[in-house]
């Protein structure tokens, strides 16, 4: 075994298709990778500065905190401002109205004159309607435009239509005593000489208003150089972090990287490279024959590189939406075609461009390492219909806790708390859901078989199988004996159970073609066989191969499960057919007549299916089924598979066949147990002798 593992290691070196993929995957991710360098400084609230004294090395502006945004937008969102145009027409109509009384009513000069001057100041001051949109405003000035220029005035320094009126009566009064002013103005009808010359502009309104939410500033005073940052061994503080945040925002915008740009490339190139190899390592090591098969490589690589991509083209957007990323569901994509025990290492390196990337690189980490592990347990168990929201929950809550523990580490309270994140994380736990469909469009790319269809072909109500137990129920007894046979031992070696148990149970499906051919469907009499020679019974019990490809293609059925159809004989042969044809004087040289022209197992699951028919099928012909006859027949069949050369191309150790063999041996005693075998009843005096034979569970 030792040598051809050594064979199969350096085939796989040397093939190319594993390099011309990794360098596709380098590529993408060499031109999404963001061009610019890492700040050098990696702080957190809470936690001590662990570099030198830090000195303003030059003037930077603080930024005011989200909270502080926050709460100043609000204040402004808080105050609308009414914005009104002036209308000179309004006052000229009044003057002129004032003219046309004066000749009606003959109003004295001096009286005309006082109110027209009372008037003028009225609509130069400025009129609003008593039922202003500034009633209940919470600002005490409004915007006025005269012409092209709009200013500011105080709502107190304006009239209100009720207030005009009052005002030419008092200035009347006060400067024309000797009219009687109320009788006068209520007899020519003066109050009705004053209308709002002020007119209210909703548009104009909304827009002051919008642009005074989103005109904030970001900033609060300043930094100067050679100000003192932060000392080495400080606690990060609120403030301190603030001025970092400022400091280090001014430095990427004043010089950013300070590099050469190929340098800069360089070292993307290494981080890339060490992504790369880091994968291609996890899989050497967890599952070496995924290096051979071209589609299962590079579904992982895919899948590496969809992760990157999508943190790339978050942090693009808003660092903040990189909490929103599903990558859970990364980890979903690989446990439907892999076994856990490489599913992770990989999730765990594909989040890796989160600590580069991100100023939240450790949380988001940890965060989404929480996600996959959660998402991997719980999926296993809660994957069907509204199950699945279920697990959405499940992996928001132990995000949402652990998200709480960064806030509680860095302020010691959980004042200030970002719900913006909060909700960004909850959208994480539902997409997990909403992006697991896309499975199965990569499972038709990549053409490979996922735990939801390997459970579905291992459905006794499937169709397939169906026709099987009614055409040849002897065949699908025996299947469903092998499966549970080759399960348990594959289990015990670690193989793929579910695989194993879908192959073994579709393995001679062939024989629905011909099923009396087979002696577990015969009817109790008949002989298939009777006329036959040797030769042609053997040419029509190795048909059954053929034509469980043939019908494996008819409906559909992966590759994955067709090799099990044309591995579980190898190039065995029909051993009872071939001794009897030597027997009748037949040229023991004509054996490939006699030999099913299948393909050898190349893994252990295939080895331990083929083992697994044998075995139960010859574990049908024993008479006694002792410890030791067991044994015997176990031994037996191995053997022969190993002398035969059925197994010279499989990845399977001396040390796992033995394994196989043991659980083989223990399933088959469990199977056959002795029975018990009942005394017989003494004869009564009026009963005949009643023997009881055995006891059947």
């Amino acid at each position: 075994m030792e040598v051809i593992n050594t064979h199969k290691t350096k085939a796989i070196l040397k093939k190319r298709s594993v390099y011309v993929s990794l360098a596709v995957a380098f590529i993408v991710m060499m031109l999404f990778f963001p061009n610019e360098g890492k700040f050098k400084y990696e702080y957190h609230k809470g936690r001590p500065w662990i570099y030198e004294t830090l000195v303003a090395p030059m003037d930077f502006p603080i930024l005011k905190t989200e909270a502080e945004l926050f709460a100043e937008k609000d204040a402004a969102a808080a105050k609308v401002i009414p914005y009104y145009i002036y209308d000179p027409a309004v006052g000229q109509a009044g003057i002129a109205a004032l003219a046309r009384l004066q000749v009606k009513h003959s109003i004295p000069a001096d009286l005309e004159k006082e109110m027209a001057s009372a008037l003028q100041y009225i609509y130069n001051t400025g009129v609003i309607p008593d039922n202003s949109e500034t009633d209940g405003s919470r600002t005490s000035y409004v915007m006025v435009q005269k012409e092209r220029q709009t200013v500011e005035e105080l709502q107190s320094a304006l009239f209100t239509v009720s207030a005009a009126q009052q005002y030419l009566k008092s200035d009347l009064q006060l400067n024309m005593p000797q009219y009687n002013t109320d009788s006068l103005v209520a007899a020519y009808g003066v109050q009705d000489l004053v209308q709002p010359n002020l007119i209210f502009s909703r548009q104009n309104t909304d827009l002051l208003h919008k642009e005074a939410i989103n005109y904030i500033s970001p900033t609060k005073g300043m930094v100067y150089a050679g100000q003192l940052i932060v000392t080495e061994g400080e606690t990060i503080t609120a403030d301190i972090e603030q001025l970092l945040d400022s400091y280090k925002a001014e430095y990427e915008l004043s010089f950013g990287y300070s590099g050469n740009e190929w340098q800069l490339l360089f070292a993307h190139s290494i981080i890339c490279l060490v992504i790369l190899l880091l994968v291609y390592v996890t899989i050497y090591f967890v599952n070496f024959d995924i290096l051979r098969e071209s589609n299962r490589f590079n579904f992982i690589l895919l899948v590496v590189v969809m992760a990157f991509l999508v943190t790339m083209v978050a942090r693009r957007m808003d660092a903040h939406f990189m909490f929103m990323v599903p990558y859970a569901v990364f980890a979903l994509y690989m446990m439907a075609f892999f076994r856990n025990k490489m599913v992770f290492p990989i999730y765990m390196i594909l989040l890796m461009p989160l600590l580069i990337v991100s100023e939240y690189g450790v949380e988001l980490y940890m965060l989404n390492a929480v996600a996959g592990g959660v998402a991997l347990v719980s999926f296993s168990f809660l994957y069907r219909g509204w199950l699945q929201f279920l697990n959405s929950l499940i992996i928001f809550v132990g995000m949402f806790i652990l998200h709480m523990a960064f806030r509680l580490m860095e302020s010691g309270t959980f004042e200030g708390v970002n719900y913006t994140i909060i909700m960004f994380i909850f959208a994480n736990a539902f997409l997990v859901v909403a992006a697991y469909p896309l499975v199965f469009l990569l499972e038709k790319i990549f053409s490979l078989v996922s735990v939801a269809t390997l459970k579905d072909l291992s459905d006794t109500n499937n169709t397939l199988l169906q026709e099987l137990a009614r055409k040849a129920p002897g065949t699908f007894q025996h299947s469903l004996q092998v499966a549970n046979l080759a399960e348990r031992a594959v289990l015990a070696i670690r193989g793929n159970s579910r695989l194993v148990k879908v192959g073994a149970m579709y393995h001679d499906i062939g024989k629905i073609s011909n099923p009396q051919c087979f002696i577990e469907n015969q009817a109790p009499g008949v002989n298939y066989h009777k006329g036959l020679s040797p030769k042609e019974s053997a040419q029509e019990i190795i048909k059954h191969v053929a034509a469980g490809v043939e019908l494996a293609r008819k409906h559909n059925l992966p590759q994955i499960v067709v090799d099990y159809i044309t591995s579980h004989h190898g190039r065995s042969q029909t051993g009872y057919f071939y001794t009897q044809y030597c027997n009748d004087g037949g040229d023991p040289a004509d054996i490939d007549a006699f030999t099913y022209q299948g393909t050898l197992p190349t893994s252990k699951e295939q080895v331990v299916v083929m083992m697994a028919d044998a075995v139960e099928a010859a574990s049908r012909t024993l008479k006694d089924y002792s410890a030791e006859s067991i044994s015997k027949l176990v031994e037996g069949i191995t053997s022969q598979r190993i002398s035969d050369s059925q197994l010279e191309m499989a990845d399977i150790s001396i040390k796992e066949i033995n394994v196989v063999k043991a659980v083989f041996k223990k399933h088959l005693q469990e199977i056959y147990h002795a029975r018990i075998a009942y005394p017989a009843k003494k004869k009564g005096p009026d009963k005949r002798d009643v023997q009881v034979t055995s006891e059947t569970e």
